[in-house]
């Protein structure tokens, strides 16, 4: 899946709406859980829009090197949150880990109408409608992304909550998650590419979007 430009200002435009992306992605996480009881997210600042407080260094650097070697994936800091805190004690966490791919649904939604109703005026060139453009595909994708159950994907929480903490296979995704993830995106880049894609193009439909992608 490559939808990255050569232009720097074009690179610069689809970084700053993958950056709000994933800054509003890491915000409703945290508004999920205090919403259901738990300070925690709170108390650390992090109940905020200003996505620069969800920006985790190592995730910040490597969105700028995928991104200039063509693909643009990164990840925030992990939303801080108390599961003993939250009002529903089994699927508050699930609860807590859809918010964020739900809100990207959302965030793309709201970005493709309104590029549908700025774009023919400004022009396919014009940087807000690039800006737009990439708010949406970004969003999409990111939703799917982290609705693939491997941990520390968002998926992974309702294999957890449907099988229990203790069950086998969840401890072992919480222990090898991250490297099958790893494995997954260097190996198997183009299986991810195709189903985040295959993905993109669902939501946008189902959104009445579709002739976006």
């Amino acid at each position: 899946m490559n939808l990255l430009s050569e232009n720097p200002i074009v690179i610069i435009v689809q970084f700053l709406a993958l950056v709000l992306s994933i800054g509003f992605h890491e915000f409703s996480h945290v508004l999920a859980a205090y919403l259901q009881g738990d300070q925690t997210g709170k108390m650390l600042g992090r109940l905020t829009l200003n996505p620069i407080r969800h920006l985790d260094p190592y995730g910040t650097i490597f969105m700028v090197l995928s991104m200039l070697s063509g693909i643009g994936i990164g990840w925030g800091k992990p939303a801080p949150f108390n599961p003993y805190n939250l009002r529903f004690r089994r699927w508050g966490p699930v609860l807590v880990a859809f918010a964020g791919p739900i809100s990207n649904i959302l965030f793309a939604t709201l970005a493709g109408y309104i590029l549908l109703a700025v774009g023919p005026t400004l022009g396919p060139s014009n940087l807000l409608t690039i800006f737009l453009s990439y708010l949406t595909i970004w969003n999409a994708g990111l939703a799917i992304f982290n609705l693939i159950p491997v941990a520390p994907l968002d998926g992974s929480h309702l294999v957890e909550a449907m099988f229990g903490p203790n069950n086998a296979f969840v401890q072992y995704m919480h222990r090898y998650g991250w490297m099958i993830l790893l494995f997954l995106i260097v190996f198997a880049r183009d299986l991810i590419g195709t189903i985040i894609s295959t993905g993109i193009h669902g939501i946008l439909t189902g959104v009445g979007l579709g002739q976006l992608y």
